[in-house]
């Protein structure tokens, strides 16, 4: 690719890959990419990507996780540059697409998770009040849906309320009108994923 027919975005940062890699981190900073991911949305080679994901890690503007053997990068919102380089990237024109953008990532926090996960209610608790963030309904015997709520708890940046159960359980705690329940869907709900129908 010639100079002359390079975009003002990657002239700025002097790599075609680089820019598109800040483009995709801090256009949605919440949600999180592995390497293969990368190299088909942004249509650049996995070399080309790995070296950027270095130089763009050293720097700290982007941080890594490891989970399910795979390992997850995303922007690094506590970098002082999160900031500018969000509004940089940012297209959210009105309200309904930050709507739009808000729901679509609890879609992107739970794909790791998606084959055990049966249901999800997360909650707008507010601090101080009783119960809990997230109800994670879903099969935990090989601890994953444990980790990932431990990964989501690094990615709010903040202590969360949760708890997870059996579908099983959830359904007949449900149907006999369990209070802790009750409580939980008489709180705000911000979300709901529901695959199986179980909740609604």
């Amino acid at each position: 690719m010639t100079k002359e027919n390079s975009s003002p975005i990657e002239k700025l940062f002097g790599s075609k890959t680089r820019a598109k890699l800040l483009k995709l981190f801090f256009e949605t900073p919440e949600k999180s990419f592995y390497v293969r991911e990368m190299t088909r949305v942004i249509d650049e080679q996995i070399n080309s990507v790995r070296r950027e994901l270095l130089n763009l890690e050293s720097i700290g503007i982007i941080k890594n996780e490891t989970f399910d053997n795979k390992v997850y990068y995303s922007a690094n919102t506590k970098h002082p540059y999160c900031r500018p380089l969000n509004e940089m990237f940012t297209k959210r024109i009105d309200a309904s697409r930050d709507k739009d953008v808000h729901e679509t990532t609890w879609e992107e926090y739970i794909r790791p998770v998606k084959n055990y996960l049966t249901g999800l209610i997360v909650t707008n608790r507010l601090p101080g009040q009783d119960g809990i963030d997230l109800l994670i309904i879903g099969n935990d015997k090989t601890k994953k849906l444990t980790r990932w709520a431990e990964v989501i708890e690094k990615k709010q940046g903040k202590p969360i309320n949760y708890v997870i159960m059996t579908a099983d359980d959830f359904t007949y705690r449900r149907s006999v009108k369990d209070r802790f329940i009750e409580d939980i869907l008489e709180m705000e709900i911000t979300e709901i994923i529901d695959p199986e129908k179980i909740i609604k």
